[in-house]
């Protein structure tokens, strides 16, 4: 993976990264007391940056931490990283945290402490010849997680062990699997493709709310049909196309689970068709605000 771009910015300064320092009494440290967000940046625009930072207004809302910014500061906040980084192809992470206390306390800091607010960006990862001519593997994984998958939250080690695993396995993604039920991948959502037909899980507790799924959905409004349901484990044995989809890749064919090829084991046409029509409109929106 390609190392982060050289200025962050941290509690209100541009620094050059390897500067940045906080206090380990910030509860992000001690408790992961904190949430993050993630958005492609293309040619130095942000990809769906309002549907991005709702998205974090809700996580915030959901852990009782007080929103540091509006959508017009942060996204003023944000150019400046991006053209201080070079203006180009990038995604930025943005992480809030509770604050510092002095101390370490499980209930919230009295009075309310200081959002830290830190955001950083890394080159977009670009699509390999490799992955479009083969897909990637992934493996199925029980759930271990929290009860509230919904919140952007950073207490990752669960997708981390998940993730782990796959690597271990020769894999790039672990699907999680609850009770029999698919629902999303370790760092992605998920689409199951029957011939024409795409599929995805709705939301609830146990998936994160995907911006980048979303979009996929949008996008496929005029070109296959698709549905929200629940998606059995079982369904993998039958299907034809299985997609992953992330802020930093959009979509991506999944040709291997749990050893079994995925159809005929290649990218099949219905992906060519969707990750088509992300590339057409990351493109349509070349110069157009990003909020």
């Amino acid at each position: 993976m390609a190392a982060p771009l050289p200025i962050c910015y941290l509690n209100g300064e541009y620094q050059p990264l390897h500067q940045a320092r906080i206090s380990p009494l910030d509860r992000g440290f001690l408790f992961a007391d904190s949430v993050y967000e993630v958005l492609p940046v293309v040619a130095g625009r942000m990809y769906r940056f309002r549907e991005h930072f709702d998205r974090l207004e809700r996580s915030l809302r959901e852990v009782r931490i007080r929103s540091p910014h509006t959508h017009a500061e942060w996204l003023a906040l944000l150019q400046e990283l991006i053209a201080r980084n070079g203006a180009e192809d990038m995604y930025v992470y943005v992480q809030v945290t509770r604050g510092m206390e002095f101390g370490r306390n499980h209930t919230f800091p009295v009075p309310e402490a200081k959002p830290t607010v830190f955001a950083m960006a890394s080159p977009l990862p670009a699509l390999t010849d490799d992955v479009r001519e083969n897909g990637i593997v992934a493996i199925t994984v029980e759930d271990f997680r929290w009860g509230r998958c919904d919140i952007k939250a950073t207490g990752l080690l669960a997708n981390v062990l998940m993730k782990q695993q796959a690597a271990d396995a020769g894999a790039q993604e672990a699907i999680i699997v609850h009770q029999g039920e698919i629902l999303e991948g370790s760092s992605t959502s998920i689409f199951l493709v029957t011939g024409d037909a795409v599929s995805t899980p709705p939301n609830s507790h146990r998936i994160l709310p995907g911006t980048t799924r979303d979009a996929a959905v949008e996008l496929m409004s005029n070109l296959l049909p698709v549905e929200i349901r629940r998606l059995g484990v079982e369904e993998l044995r039958h299907v034809d196309e299985v997609w992953i989809a992330a802020a930093t890749r959009d979509v991506i064919p999944v040709t291997q689970i749990d050893g079994r090829p995925i159809g005929n084991g290649k990218p099949g046409p219905r992906w060519q068709k969707v990750y088509r029509a992300f590339v057409e409109s990351r493109q349509a929106l070349a110069g157009t605000p990003a909020l």
